[in-house]
């Protein structure tokens, strides 16, 4: 592969470490590195999620985020706490203007909460090479915060992404180049353990005899594209560390861009009907956030995920429409049909529902067909105005009032947990 002309920058993806651990143990004069901490998303349930553990609580009591309350032995030194999500979103607010001060602030791009890429370029005459700069950020950070960071640096997002979870989560910096990929990206495996490659696309590719990230890079590309079409070709590349995204662009994990949202429900929901509800409620947050940047899409997934105690784990299926919609109704449909096809009938825990194959909504063409389509069009974005406005609860469908209904709790919570 020739890397003459891929893009080369200095890129740095900054992750705070057991980000949540870290603020409240901070809030609460505790050392994140010498304590065993753990933020339980609700403690009112035994089965709630581990959202963030500090380092000991990981390696001495085996407690990592995902794991349930359940699972946390009562020890007196372990310290519990519940989140306090916009006192976190603060923080990741603070600690972006702190590295605002040694880069301009289009040079910054927040990832999430607790990780950001930064484009290194022309720091050298203030702070020093990129590595010294980014190792200066890192301290500022700790000095002034007591929250450990890891980067990994490299001349794409992707390589300073795959140098920060392979290499730097354990070792706190790494920097890869274009050179280091064989070496070490090629060996990976499970496949999984690559940044953008899920279970599911693992066991695909395992089908096709590529068991490491080195066979996807040597495989065929014209059978890549073949099999998995524009996310074939993606991956392929992904393989040698090739990435044009640009600083502030999606990195594209799918093959498009998407909305989405998941939600763990806080007791299981054992009817089709229960389900359905909570659908219709994610249905309408999505296809808000669609209409609100302008886009509508074709293909319209329902992932679903069923109780700890059930016979099977659950599904992720997808369906494409011959029309691009941002109409909830139209995508609450296809979740249904989805959902009828292949519910086991087992306690649901976990939803998720996602609209992708995107395209601007001034490109799509007018059904002449259909006479009550500019009617369902209209409530829509008439919705959007009122909760805009007056709020997101200021007007909701008649199913968010019944027991299954999640909207009116969640909306009291930030990022789905206690503000």
């Amino acid at each position: 592969m020739n890397y003459e002309a891929m893009p080369n920058r200095p890129i740095m993806c900054i992750d705070m470490k057991c980000f949540y651990a870290s603020i409240v143990a901070m809030l609460h004069g505790l050392d994140v590195l010498k304590t065993p901490v753990a933020v339980v998303a609700n403690f009112d349930q035994p089965g709630s999620v581990v959202l963030a553990a500090s380092p000991l609580m990981k390696e001495k009591y085996k407690i990592k985020t995902g794991s349930s309350r359940y699972e946390i032995p009562k020890h007196p030194d372990i310290r519990l706490f519940e989140p306090k999500m916009s006192f976190f979103i603060q923080m990741s607010m603070t600690i972006t203007k702190l590295i605002a001060n040694y880069v301009p602030v289009d040079a910054i791009h927040v990832y999430s909460v607790d990780e950001s890429f930064v484009d290194l370029t022309g720091t050298e005459k203030l702070w020093g090479s990129p590595e010294e700069t980014a190792k200066e950020i890192q301290k500022a950070i700790l000095d002034q915060f007591n929250i450990p960071s890891a980067v990994g640096m490299g001349p794409n997002m992707l390589i300073a992404k795959l140098a920060l979870d392979l290499e730097a989560k354990k070792t706190g910096f790494a920097k890869w180049t274009y050179e280091d990929i064989p070496k070490k990206l090629w060996p990976v495996r499970p496949l999984s353990e690559m940044w953008g490659i899920g279970k599911r696309m693992e066991a695909n590719l395992n089908a096709m005899g590529i068991q490491t990230v080195g066979g996807l890079a040597n495989a065929d590309l014209a059978e890549l594209e073949k099999r998995f079409g524009v996310m074939g070709n993606q991956l392929y590349y992904h393989a040698w560390g090739i990435d044009l995204s640009k600083l502030g662009e999606p990195l594209i994990t799918n093959g498009a861009l998407s909305f989405g949202k998941g939600q763990m429900l806080m007791r299981d929901y054992h009817t089709r009907k229960e389900i359905a509800v909570v659908l219709l409620e994610m249905c309408e947050d999505v296809m808000k956030r669609a209409r609100d940047a302008g886009f509508v899409g074709r293909t319209i997934s329902l992932g679903l995920s069923y109780s700890q105690n059930a016979m099977t784990k659950g599904f992720y299926r997808s369906k494409t429409i011959a029309v691009p919609t941002s109409e909830t109704l139209v995508m609450y449909k296809a979740c249904i049909e989805l959902l009828d096809e292949h519910f086991a009938g087992e306690p649901a825990r976990q939803l998720s529902v996602r609209i992708s194959n995107l395209e601007k909504e001034h490109s799509i063409q007018l059904d002449l067909f259909d006479e009550r389509k500019p009617q369902r069009q209209i409530i829509g974005p008439t919705m959007d105005a009122i909760r805009n406005r007056f709020g997101a609860t200021s007007i909701l469908r008649a199913v968010s009032y019944t027991k299954a209904g999640t909207a009116i709790k969640r909306d009291r919570l930030v990022g789905g947990h206690l503000a």
